[in-house]
């Protein structure tokens, strides 16, 4: 009978670059600045890493389609190294990797990491998928664009709500000014600076109804994670560390567009999944138990639609909660506590990794000014894939239950 992972897993090193355009640095030397911090912070031998998770998404823009760069970069001497790829949950499932490794019981210590140079494509934003040569994709979707779907996603959840526009582009709007003041507390993210919610309702349309701070930014980055049992984590003599509570991944079976069920309003693929990382996690009331979150706020509506998803908000009553500052650094579920997609940009590999970093420091109490108040279970979610965002993760991480 499978038990899931909760408390099998604990995590004893983080590590993550500044996101940004790191026009003088290769992904190897991205690679390096995690790892170097997330090794200190484990303060093991980097001898000790029995097997290594390597996420990038894009081999075409990054370092190719094997795992050798990780192992060549770090000298990691002989060991396992897998490469993933789960379009916009990589990080996430190289995480997953190693985690599942060691709750095995295959290794004692494993490392995840992930990385991404996006800027370097010279293009303002994702590259479009299957763009490289000989690919038909951009004969099937010639003109659809990140922006213009999640526009679509808008249009479809202020339908069916019967929301009026005006309503929803306030209610966005917040949710990115929340993002941004967030991220002006964090000196690892690409853009530091808060900006107001009348500047953000000013803002150029990119595709209505979703302006230019509705969407978040293109960057470099990488970010990593070392996992081994608690049992051997306790043996190392630490304490009060963060252990994972739940890993969960929804993959569609295409019914969204299969059928016609769905009204395009929301995701399916996480609906389903946050129930299953709740169960496997031991939530019950995650309205009240959840302390944090970073959700994959690739467009502000996306994330207000990821509230009701998460089970959070009530269907259709994302936009209440919203406005009462439910969702902010002092409410009472925080999201995008470290200025989230929003401002760090979406490094592919890296973001799931990024995410997970962030609720580590919070729950070590690391977190400066940002800092949450007694923290005790914190959340990552991704989306991804081509072209209804068919691919969910998430992940639940907390204190150790000794």
């Amino acid at each position: 009978m499978a038990t899931g992972i909760k408390d099998k897993v604990a995590i004893i090193g983080m590590g993550c670059t500044k996101f940004g355009e790191r026009w003088d640095m290769g992904a190897e030397e991205l690679i390096i600045e995690a790892y170097e911090e997330c090794l200190a912070d484990a303060n093991i031998d980097d001898t000790q890493i029995e097997a290594a998770w390597f996420g990038t998404c894009l081999e075409e823009v990054n370092v190719g389609k094997t795992a050798m760069p990780l192992s060549t970069t770090l000298r990691l001497p002989m060991i396992p190294v897998t490469r993933v790829e789960n379009y916009c949950a990589t990080g996430t499932e190289a995480f997953r990797g190693a985690c599942y490794a060691v709750a095995s019981g295959a290794y004692d210590i494993c490392l995840a990491l992930g990385v991404e140079k996006l800027k370097d494509t010279g293009y303002g934003g994702l590259p479009a998928p299957g763009c490289g040569a000989g690919s038909l994709l951009w004969q099937w979707w010639p003109n659809l664009t990140a922006p213009g779907s999640f526009a679509q996603l808008a249009s479809a959840y202020s339908a069916k709500y019967k929301i009026k526009d005006d309503t929803l582009k306030k209610a966005m709007a917040h949710v990115s000014a929340k993002s941004h003041a967030n991220g002006s507390l964090n000196p690892k993210a690409h853009l530091q600076k808060a900006v107001t919610e009348e500047q953000i309702m000013a803002a150029p349309i990119i595709a209505y109804p979703l302006g230019l701070f509705d969407c978040c930014g293109v960057s470099d980055g990488s970010a990593c994670a070392i996992v081994t049992t608690p049992e051997i984590a306790k043996k190392m003599g630490k304490k009060d560390f963060v252990s994972v509570k739940a890993l969960q991944i929804a993959i569609s079976s295409g019914e969204e567009i299969g059928y016609d069920e769905w009204d395009c309003d929301h995701f399916l693929t996480t609906s389903k999944c946050s129930t299953k990382a709740y169960e496997e996690a031991g939530v019950k009331n995650p309205r009240e138990e959840i302390s944090m979150m970073e959700l994959h706020d690739c467009f502000s509506i996306t994330e207000l639609v990821t509230y009701e998803d998460m089970h959070i908000s009530e269907r259709g009553k994302a936009i209440e909660d919203i406005m009462d500052g439910f969702y902010d650094l002092d409410g009472q579920v925080p999201c995008q506590v470290d200025g989230g997609l929003k401002c760090f940009g979406h490094p592919i590999g890296a973001s799931g990794l990024r995410m997970l970093y962030e609720m580590y420091l919070q729950l070590h109490g690391r977190a400066d000014k940002r800092q949450v108040k007694n923290p005790r279970l914190g959340l990552t979610h991704n989306l991804g894939g081509f072209p209804f965002q068919n691919i969910c993760s998430i992940s639940i991480i907390g204190k150790h239950e000794q």
